[in-house]
């Protein structure tokens, strides 16, 4: 690492372990192993996790990343998701990010809830790199088209999906589902009890710290994000930093109205960030929004063929 950007390092052998487990007249699945690229990552192992579902007659098939949120069974509807596209020719690859559970050690499974800060930075560093390190592999498999390569994301994983896509452009096409810009103000809006007095600030710092991070972004605006150095290093995992670099790029977010966890004034300021992308939004709350899975489910697909799986 090097610099201002937290997500840089020199892309050495790709070394991805694939265990097929399964196999149909549709498609092969193979579980999914590799290194991460720093030393330094959150307690748990030198190893990231994935699942990699690869379509069966299709050559260079175009590739979907796919990141769950926070809590191993947020990944369920995603997987969801993984038939159909397997049916339209697209290889799917799911990414176990290092907060879930398959990844970390018992003592930090305990822990998850009282996470330092340090350990949420490198974290999110952890899964940044993870999904550009699938990014070095799928440029290396003769089975994926390289120029059709996209991610679902959903929640704290759309998070690490939007950072990720900003600062990759090998990233064609971003899905963001239940997402926001603006650390700062979600912490301070939501109305999640358990984040309370852990996370609120007093009016006056809030108001200071919200004023300290527009000048960044005003000044990233002005001279490139490599070129400004943040007053905050959380500034450097705040999804609307990027959101900028974001801009005619196809984005679809899929926001739920009554959030508990985005207020819809961080999802405004990130779809107004990103140059106003195409946005749905549902009437659900955070966890809810799923009711409405089939057309969440029919928006995406339509959405995927009119960008970059044409």
């Amino acid at each position: 690492m090097s610099g201002i950007n937290p997500f840089r390092y020199t892309a050495g052998p790709v070394d991805f372990n694939l265990q097929l487990i399964r196999q149909n007249k549709h498609w092969q699945h193979y579980l999914v192993d590799f290194p991460v690229v720093f030393s330094d990552h959150l307690p748990g192992g030198d190893v990231a996790r994935g699942e990699y579902f690869e379509p069966l007659g299709k050559n260079a098939a175009p590739l979907v990343i796919l990141i769950h949120g926070w809590g191993d069974n947020s990944v369920i509807p995603l997987k969801w998701m993984i038939p159909g596209l397997i049916k339209r020719g697209t290889a799917c690859f799911v990414l176990y990010l290092p907060f879930h559970t398959k990844s970390l050690t018992a003592e930090m499974k305990s822990g998850l809830s009282h996470l330092s800060q340090d350990e949420w930075f490198t974290g999110y560093q952890t899964a940044v790199t993870d999904v550009m390190r699938i990014l070095d592999w799928a440029g290396q498999n003769n089975q994926i088209n390289r120029s059709q390569i996209s991610l679902i994301s959903l929640s704290l994983g759309a998070i690490v999906g939007s950072i990720a896509m900003g600062i990759d452009t090998r990233i064609k096409a971003g899905v963001f589902i239940v997402h926001g810009g603006n650390t700062g103000k979600i912490m301070q809006t939501n109305s999640v009890s358990r984040f309370g007095k852990k996370y609120r600030l007093s009016p006056d710092v809030y108001l200071e710290k919200q004023k300290n991070y527009a000048e960044y972004l005003r000044e990233v605006g002005q001279k490139g994000f490599d070129n400004v150095r943040p007053m905050e290093r959380n500034y450097l995992i705040d999804p609307l930093t990027y959101a900028l670099m974001l801009k005619g790029r196809p984005v679809l977010m899929i926001d739920a109205r009554w959030d508990e966890i985005f207020p819809q004034d961080s999802s405004d300021d990130f779809q107004k960030a990103c140059g106003d992308c195409e946005r749905l939004v549902l009437p659900a709350s955070h966890a809810s929004i799923w009711i409405w899975y089939p057309i969440i489910v029919r928006r995406i697909n339509k959405f995927l063929a009119l960008t970059c799986h044409n």
